[in-house]
């Protein structure tokens, strides 16, 4: 199978994976021992991943990934903090975890690589996730500005009993 036909492999997408969120990312989010579910557009590029907890990632049109819930759960598990979070506090907690975007006054912290754009993980100080979305400021702005939105959020995480 090769990349050029759009039909990607897992290893393709372990290495877009990498290039996304930085090393270690592809084997973390599309381990080679499990099996995984790639569902295909009729053309047979990647559309989506799923795992059996869930859906890992979508496959852009744009050749990068939108995170699901359970890829946000494997990138946070991978990735050194505070790399692709957004951090917030019990202010904001009920409201991300209800799908409703985080806001620049709320962030408490946030990964120095962010750029408008990028997928992201948001979590509780504490460290649980709340919420994978698409951040629409850089870091610098996130952190900088009292008011704006700082993270459209997709897909919150349901609160653990």
């Amino acid at each position: 199978m090769s990349a050029t036909d759009g039909s990607a492999g897992l290893p393709q997408l372990r290495t877009i994976a990498d290039y996304q969120f930085g090393s270690g990312a592809g084997a973390a989010l599309f381990p080679p021992a499990e099996s995984l579910t790639v569902k295909r557009t009729s053309s047979g590029r990647p559309q989506q991943v799923h795992a059996d907890a869930g859906r890992i990632v979508s496959f852009g049109t744009d050749g990068r990934f939108t995170l699901g819930l359970e890829g946000g759960r494997r990138l946070d598990a991978a990735l050194a903090e505070p790399a692709y979070r957004v951090v917030v506090d019990d202010e904001s907690e009920p409201f991300v975890r209800d799908e409703k975007n985080v806001f620049t006054k709320f962030v408490l912290e946030v990964g120095d690589e962010i750029r408008p754009g990028d997928e992201v993980l948001v979590v509780h100080e504490r460290g649980e996730l709340l919420a994978v979305g698409t951040a629409r400021l850089d870091a610098g702005a996130i952190r900088d500005f009292e008011t704006g939105m700082a993270v459209n959020v997709r897909e919150g995480a349901p609160a653990e009993t």
